[in-house]
């Protein structure tokens, strides 16, 4: 979008530099925030932003067109070609550069990585960085209490008594002292023995005796398990351990209320959690405008600055909470141990679509992208040159996540875009570290080629089933119709997809380098069902998963504990077949419904309304209310944590089934005034939430819902991102008007 700078200014307030025109709320805080005590001076800084705007802004450009002309062209196959063979399908691919030869493998020569990327293996989180109180909770989750985790979640079941109320339950706080024995047998073995039931830990000749039930006394099964203590050693108020890479730590305590209680005095196990986080400016964030921007800067600074705070209500109780300090230990050579209390913060930054009218250059809007990057690593800047109490990366990396990115020409434009913002900031060469989500099919496809194109800069490369489901129904969008959102999962192309992500990171020399992920828990509340089914992700040679909380954090390092993924990693590395190669003809297999598969009348309309009850119920937060990613009840009110990654399968999905006539226009708006009134009714207690009925034509949130499902098949890569952002600047000017 071009402005005239008249119309600019008087659409905003701006300042002018040069050839750029800066919101001033976002000015302000760069130039009296971000700037200061960063050795970068603002002229360097906003001439610098403006000549890389000028150099790739119409690279940018070309790169959105070149994903818009190989649509054309595919859309142009399937309908002119709608038999055509697998081998016909591949060879067009080929013939028009959307599937590339990949390169020889090489590994890939990043350095100076952390180790909770390189060398640990543990679960990952990601929240919105505007929201500041969750951003605290998210880093300071390094460390999670095994008991509470236990005692809050479904894991321990309320048989026999053992219901979770309003005050402790004791028979319920036995069996979750009983399950944590357990977990210390995988985490800690003994030479002989269990620790359940066990009656005292301390030291004798340093080494760490266990006295067992049964009045005997044990030893760890590996000694070198044992890192330090705080206390003393006859009477250790903490023991710090190490297995898989992960460590615990023992608390003693016999006179809390746990502790007095246990004949050893243990009053909880402490678990390494969320080795890192994303903070995540992107998919699970409502960001449209400066105001909105300038937001998520100023809680990423707090976060680089260490100073971040927030005060949080319990009751009638109020604290202030912070980052949390490194922890301390003594090791029995009497030498002092240091642990980061804090998780590793990558920041993830927009794709190369949006762009944002908090800047224009010569009066057009900016990419988005390239304003996060100037930005954001300004402020992690300050992290680099000590800024702050705390430390970050301690090897002075900048951890960037780019999500969205299509094929390697993308990944090398990112790649070139991040040098040139080294440049302005005066940062060493591959300072800025790239983590690449592996969530659209002419990434996967091309998955080798686009780890070369950054193979100073990968650290992180990760699968997402819902961007990769919603990118494969809209580039596929007119070959078929689409199975059922459930059964897509159950295709053989999804398994290829995630297999074939881990062989290609393996066989480019990311283990012990960098993170191979996998995709989110999205059922907060099913913490068993979790325990579970999560095993699947470090089984397949991942070091790293996401959860949506802490305490899920807590849950998952045990699956850490009970596999060691380095050792999966070099099982699957030993397998000469495991490469990328073999998987490509699955992952090509178009997941379409069967030709002899007859929906009833009963399952299209559950299909239909399970779909537009999960937009309706993510979409009018959003634009409503400015919330970019939350537990949403579905249609069973069962919560589900949702972004735009899940709009965005759910509406091309519909799309989908409105183009080949397995719906009508009349079922999906019949559908979706339906559901309007069941999300207004889920949300009733809310006293925030803003209805969409009686008028659903003045619902704003309600119309962004219908766009999104009636232009689904027009939008740029099936993305939902252009019209959630139209339709929030809308709200929010009703807002102020009103």
């Amino acid at each position: 979008m071009t402005l005239s700078t008249k119309e600019a200014t008087q659409l905003n307030d701006y300042v002018t530099k040069g050839q750029l025109s800066i919101a001033r709320v976002l000015l302000d805080f760069v130039e009296s925030s971000a700037l200061p005590n960063s050795q970068t001076s603002s002229e360097a800084f906003w001439n610098g932003f403006e000549s890389v705007l000028g150099d790739l802004m119409p690279l940018n450009k070309a790169l959105l067109a070149e994903r818009e002309e190989l649509q054309r062209q595919i859309d142009k196959f399937h309908t002119s070609n709608s038999d055509a063979s697998p081998t016909e399908y591949k060879a067009f691919l080929t013939e028009i550069g959307y599937l590339k030869a990949a390169p020889k493998a090489e590994a890939i020569k990043t350095g100076n990585v952390d180790p909770e990327i390189a060398t640990m293996a543990g679960p990952q989180l990601v929240v919105p960085i505007n929201n500041a109180r969750y951003a605290l909770n998210a880093v300071n989750s390094r460390w999670g209490s095994l008991y509470d985790a236990l005692y809050g979640t479904d894991v321990i079941s309320n048989d026999d008594g053992a219901e979770a109320g309003k005050t402790y339950n004791p028979v319920r706080g036995s069996k979750v002292i009983q399950k944590a024995r357990e977990y210390l047998d995988t985490i800690l073995p003994l030479k002989v023995g269990s620790h359940s039931g066990s009656t005292q830990y301390s030291f004798s000749d340093d080494a760490l005796c266990v006295t067992l039930a049964s009045g005997e006394q044990s030893q760890l099964a590996e000694p070198e398990q044992l890192i330090g203590f705080t206390g003393s050693k006859l009477n250790p108020d903490s023991i710090l351990v190490c297995h898989n890479g992960l460590h615990a730590e023992l608390q003693f305590d016999n006179q809390h209320p746990i502790g007095k209680t246990d004949p050893s005095g243990l009053k909880d196990v402490l678990l390494e959690s969320a080795l890192t986080t994303i903070m995540d400016c992107e998919d699970s964030v409502a960001a449209v405008d400066a105001e909105d921007k300038t937001l998520v800067y100023q809680n990423w600074l707090g976060l680089m600055q260490g100073n971040l705070s927030v005060d949080v209500n319990k009751g009638e109780q109020t604290f202030t909470r912070k980052m949390n300090n490194n922890r301390t230990y003594r090791s029995l050579n009497n030498e002092k141990v240091t642990l980061s209390g804090r998780s590793l913060m990558f920041v993830r930054n927009v794709g190369h679509l949006m762009t944002n009218d908090a800047i224009l250059f010569n009066g057009e809007e900016i990419p988005e992208g390239i304003m996060d990057a100037m930005i954001t690593c300004l402020v992690a800047k300050h992290d680099i040159l000590g800024n702050s109490p705390f430390k970050n990366s301690q090897h002075g990396s900048i951890y960037i996540v780019k999500p969205k990115m299509h094929g390697a020409d993308e990944v090398a434009f990112t790649n070139t875009l991040f040098g040139r913002v080294e440049q302005v900031l005066n940062l060493p060469k591959n300072t800025i570290k790239m983590g690449i989500m592996d969530e659209e099919r002419r990434t996967s496809l091309n998955l080798a080629a686009c780890i070369h194109a950054a193979n100073e800069r990968v650290v992180f490369i990760n699968t997402g089933f819902l961007d990769r489901t919603g990118d494969e129904i809209h580039t596929s969008m007119l070959k078929g119709c689409f199975a059922p959102k459930a059964e897509l999962k159950a295709r053989p192309w999804i398994a290829a997809y995630e297999l074939a992500n881990v062989a290609t990171g393996l066989n480019f020399g990311l283990s012990g380098r960098a993170q191979i992920g996998k995709g989110m828990w999205p059922i907060p509340d099913q913490m068993a069902n979790m325990m579970e089914a999560k095993t699947v992700h470090p089984e397949a040679g991942a070091n790293t998963a996401w959860v949506p909380s802490p305490t899920a954090a807590t849950l998952h390092a045990l699956h850490y504990h009970q596999i060691n993924v380095f050792e999966v990693q070099k099982g699957i590395q030993s397998d000469t077949k495991n490469t990328h190669l073999e998987y490509i003809d699955t992952i090509l297999d178009i997941p379409l419904m069967a030709t002899d598969a007859q929906l009833s009348s009963q399952q299209v309309t559950r299909e239909l309304d399970n779909n537009v009850q999960g937009i309706l119920g993510y979409v009018v937060r959003w634009v409503h209310q400015g919330i970019g990613c939350s537990k949403v009840p579905d249609i069973n009110n069962v919560g589900l944590m949702e972004d735009r990654a899940t709009l965005r399968i759910s509406s091309q999905h519909i799309a989908n089934w409105l183009h080949h006539g397995i719906v009508t226009t009349e079922q999906v708006n019949e559908s979706l005034e339906r559901m309007a009134v069941l999300v207004d009714e889920q949300n009733q207690n809310d006293a925030e939430y803003i209805p969409m009925m009686p008028d659903l034509g003045k619902s704003i949130g309600f119309q962004a819902a219908k766009d999104l499902i009636f232009l689904g098949k027009e939008q740029p890569s099936g993305y939902t991102e252009p019209l959630l952002h139209q339709r929030r600047k809308e709200m929010k000017g009703s807002l102020k008007a009103h």
